[in-house]
């Protein structure tokens, strides 16, 4: 009898407060799909940045004629076969630092330049001979670049030590700055959608103030009195819970699947899989629950004074 007194308390409540109740399920549903958005972009980041750093160089320049006189680093002139042997054995000595040597000639390299910028104007006025010949390094962990840079830099016939994780960094870096301003957008959001559970619940205690006197006065208990209410939230926020739940997969699925289909269309990137999003929709659920549970809580101690 009394859980039917408590469903059908609920029931009325969110039908009395109809209008409340869809605002709160609206800022609950975007705000936890900033969250679950914010989490994934999270694990994306992550996975990109265990792909991308596994398969990044560090690369050797070595001058060229035409080096000679526009660079400084190259004053001595191109590089001999000599001195691009003696640094050969050297890397193969660093067995600590490097995994493996690659070696790229300049028509390799003018080859991978046309296949990359083959659209560009720049690109019909290069020849062979203007390329630089280089080194492709592979590391055993893409931090000890530095190693390779202070060991090499400087040398004769060397024109630069570059590193691709650089590049990378500044990505992830923007990655990540997007993502903690998402995470800004859904703090605010949350602050919002608890202000509207906190004055939902205070309406529906006001309006149904006179039964909860009456209860009070033939001894019912405080959680009894409050429950009606703390349920309303929960339920109104697990709604929206799932609203977000529903965002997140559909949001998966039009844009890697289907729809923009990104997973073909940039498939140099490895995207994160369902698994990564079915993980965080309970986390995501408990969330849309307790949340609003707890805020009506506290909210009604004050306000009842049960």
């Amino acid at each position: 009898m009394r859980a039917q007194f408590v469903l059908s308390e609920i029931g009325v409540g969110l039908r009395r407060n109809l209008t409340m109740t869809f605002a709160v399920v609206v800022s609950v549903a975007l705000s936890l799909a900033l969250f679950g958005g914010s989490l994934l972009m999270s694990d994306q980041v992550n996975q990109m940045k265990g792909y991308w750093y596994d398969k990044v160089n560090v690369s050797i320049f070595f001058c060229n004629k035409s080096d000679a006189t526009s660079d400084s680093n190259c004053a001595k002139g191109a590089v001999t076969a000599e001195q691009k042997k003696q640094i050969l054995d050297d890397l193969n000595k660093m067995t600590t630092v490097v995994e493996k040597v690659t070696p790229e000639t300049q028509d390799e390299a003018y080859k991978h330049y046309k296949e990359q910028f083959g659209d560009s104007p720049l690109a019909s006025s290069l020849t062979p001979d203007q390329m630089q010949e280089s080194y492709r390094i592979k590391l055993k962990k893409p931090e000890q670049y530095k190693i390779i840079a202070s060991a090499f830099n400087g040398r004769d016939g060397v024109q630069s030590v570059q590193d691709q994780k650089n590049i990378l960094d500044n990505l992830f870096g923007l990655l990540n700055g997007m993502n903690w301003a998402a995470r800004a957008v859904m703090a605010m959001m949350l602050v919002v959608a608890l202000m509207l559970i906190v004055n939902t619940v205070r309406v529906s205690a006001f309006s149904r103030r006179r039964e909860t006197g009456i209860m009070r006065l033939v001894g019912a208990s405080g959680f009894y009195i409050q429950a009606p209410f703390i349920m309303e939230a929960a339920v109104a926020g697990l709604i929206g819970g799932t609203v977000a739940c529903g965002f997140l997969l559909i949001g998966r699925y039009f844009l890697i699947d289907h729809g923009l289909d990104l997973s073909h269309k940039l498939n140099l990137i490895n995207f994160i899989g369902w698994d990564a999003v079915l993980t965080k929709l309970p986390l995501i659920l408990a969330t849309s629950l307790l949340m609003p549970a707890l805020a009506a809580f506290f909210a009604l101690r004050k306000y009842l004074k049960v």
